[in-house]
């Protein structure tokens, strides 16, 4: 008799399976039964975290995201719509804006440095799918984004990338290796395109308006 799809009753007792189908033992499924509460817990965190950053005070938006682990430097801002995945591995530094509807991934560790302008709908991973596994089981690799750094809206920016100091990420790119200081990179996948000529920035981006 199933009773779930992990949970069968048989002749034996009751025997738990993985999402594959393989027989657990006790030992090998109570891990697993930890786990999956724990992603209960994780998944009404970012809940939470997702309704709160609908709400158009960021005042009200910084206390939970620093409630939940989020470390936000002095003079910077998270345009509403953000979202997080695991937000206590996510960093940023001091008059960093972080556009709307970003997506920050905290899978693994997530640095953003300080005076960095990340625009609207920009997907940030630190974990993706190996393609070459059996169990299609997740990677991860931290993610490091410099100082004076520009990405523009829509790009995305993939596992292990490190973008260095005062680079640029045109709209649209995708970046799937590091990116030099100060170059200015565009494409799928992103390749450079040209070098900013200012290599000691020293502006400051300001405040963001009210209601973002």
């Amino acid at each position: 008799m199933l009773f779930t799809e992990n949970l069968r009753l048989s002749k034996n007792g009751i025997a738990f399976q993985d999402k594959m189908g393989r027989t657990l033992t006790p030992g090998e499924a109570i891990p697993k039964i930890l786990n999956r509460f724990f992603n209960y817990l994780l998944d009404l965190e970012l809940f939470i975290v997702r309704i709160a950053g609908l709400i158009p005070f960021f005042s009200v938006r910084w206390l939970v995201y620093t409630i939940a682990g989020v470390k936000i430097g002095r003079g910077s801002h998270i345009h509403m719509g953000a979202q997080f995945f695991y937000p206590k591995n996510v960093e940023i530094g001091s008059d960093t804006i972080i556009g709307q509807n970003a997506f920050l991934d905290g899978r693994d560790k997530l640095r953003i440095g300080d005076h960095v302008d990340i625009a609207s709908d920009v997907m940030v991973y630190n974990s993706e799918h190996d393609m070459n596994s059996l169990n299609f089981k997740a990677k991860v690799a931290p993610v490091d984004i410099g100082n004076y750094v520009f990405i523009g809206p829509r790009a995305i920016i993939l596992p292990g990338v490190r973008i260095r100091k005062g680079a640029v990420v045109g709209a649209g790119a995708v970046v799937t290796k590091e990116v030099e200081e100060f170059a200015v990179v565009g494409g799928v996948p992103a390749k450079v395109i040209s070098y900013r000529e200012n290599k000691d920035p020293r502006y400051k981006l300001g405040r963001a308006r009210l209601f973002q």
